[in-house]
């Protein structure tokens, strides 16, 4: 379960470890979309939680990119 983190603590983190929260968290994801189809997903607030993450990763890897 990937833990939500603020935008702080997304900066200090190396591209690599972005990269591989970005996955995590979409493993999560899809395993969530899983429960809800069967009707087993107890917080459906966390696949909101979880895709405003990923944007967020992505965002701060594209600044990187942008400023290189």
């Amino acid at each position: 379960m990937v833990i939500l983190m603020t935008n702080k603590e997304i900066r200090e983190l190396s591209d690599e470890e972005i990269l591989s929260k970005i996955e995590e968290s979409k493993e999560e994801l899809f395993n969530l979309r899983f429960q809800q189809a069967t009707g087993s997903l107890e917080k459906p607030s966390r696949i909101s939680e979880l895709r405003k993450l990923v944007a967020r990763m992505k965002t701060i890897l594209r600044e990187r990119e942008l400023t290189k």
